[in-house]
Order: structure tokens, then sequence, then C-alpha cells
């Protein structure tokens, strides 16, 4: 990405911020190397959709890209209109839809086939714990079997409770190249859910 593509991309995450904190979450879009971390958890040879919840100005979606994820396979919902017409313009061939990603099913509306994948760069610690599991249920029932919902977090505990949990979680090494660093979160429907 080109500099000044970045730099307009840093103001305007700034401003949606300064505008809507606990919508945007983040005052800058995720970085390389984060970006790369979170793609690297989705198996592109696994078929259907990937769903992106959150994906801003697209970094990650860039980077599931260049992992190997076609295109065509995006599904990206976004809250901000002027997110959505950028993530338009960036990513043409991708279905980019404007809507709650806490309303997951009905800004998807009927799904056909089940979604390989789902990645979020929501501020999760800004709804209460109910929200954020019915959040990670909701789309566990969208998904195949083991598929994972990848989260990244600048806390250094899970922003899914893991008490009394009916599912599986694994995390990565903290992503010192992101500013502020930051951790990748992977859950996986647990085998006897």
């Amino acid at each position: 990405m080109a500099l000044d593509v970045q730099l307009q991309d840093e103001a305007r995450f700034l401003k949606s911020w300064l505008d809507r904190p606990l919508i945007t979450g983040a005052v800058s879009p995720s970085g390389k190397q984060l970006a790369r971390t979170m793609a690297r958890y989705v198996d592109v040879t696994v078929p259907g959709p990937v769903i992106e919840l959150g994906p801003g100005t697209g970094p990650v979606t860039e980077a599931l890209i260049r992992h190997g994820v076609a295109e065509e396979r995006l599904i990206l919902i976004e809250f901000n209109p002027d997110f959505c017409r950028l993530l338009q313009k960036r990513f043409p061939k991708a279905t980019v839809i404007e809507g709650d990603a806490y309303r997951l099913q009905a800004a998807l509306g009927p799904m056909v086939e089940r979604a390989a994948a789902l990645v979020s760069s929501l501020p999760l610690f800004t709804r209460p714990e109910s929200q954020r599991l019915a959040l990670l249920h909701g789309s566990f029932d969208l998904m195949h079997p083991g598929a994972p919902f990848i989260q990244f977090t600048y806390a250094t505990v899970s922003p899914i409770p893991l008490r009394n949990r009916d599912f599986d979680a694994e995390v990565s090494p903290r992503v010192w190249l992101n500013l502020p660093p930051a951790r990748v979160w992977v859950y996986r429907k647990g085998e006897n859910a």
C-alpha cells in the first residue's frame, strides 16, 4: 500500500474513531503483521465464503486475499457507510454489506453455503458479555463445523469470556509490530457443543 494511501486511511480511521469511538474501536487500521496473523488462521481449502466483520479500510481483507482467499469469496460487513464505499472501490469482487455485525443473520440474509471462516476486527469489549457470546454462537451456526471465528484484541485477556465455555480457544503470541501491540484469538465450536 502506498504511503499516501496509508496516511489517508490513518486519517479516515482517526476521524471515524473521534466521531464514534465505541463503534470504530481503533484509532488506526490494523498493521500488516496483525492482518497477516489473522489471515493465517483461515484454511483456504475449506469451501464457502469468508465473512469479515468490521473490515474498516481493508488491511485484513487485503491480507486474506494475499493469503489465497479469492476476493469473490469475501463477504465484508461494515457499519460505517464511508468505509463501505471505500471497500467497494478497493475490493469490487467482494460482497460489501453495510450493516450491524451484532445482527449478523439480518445483515447477511439467508445463506445457502456454510462459511469457511469468520474474521472479526470488532471492538468486542465495548459490548456486554451476552452480546459477545451471542455473536460467537450465531457465527458458529453459519460456519462449517470446526471453522474458526478469528478475533484480534489489544487486551491481554480473551474478548470472549472463557469461563463455562462450550467452545475451544487458542491465542497467538503478541503481535509487537502493531500499534498498539495485539493478540489474535481463535474460537471453534467445541466437539461436544
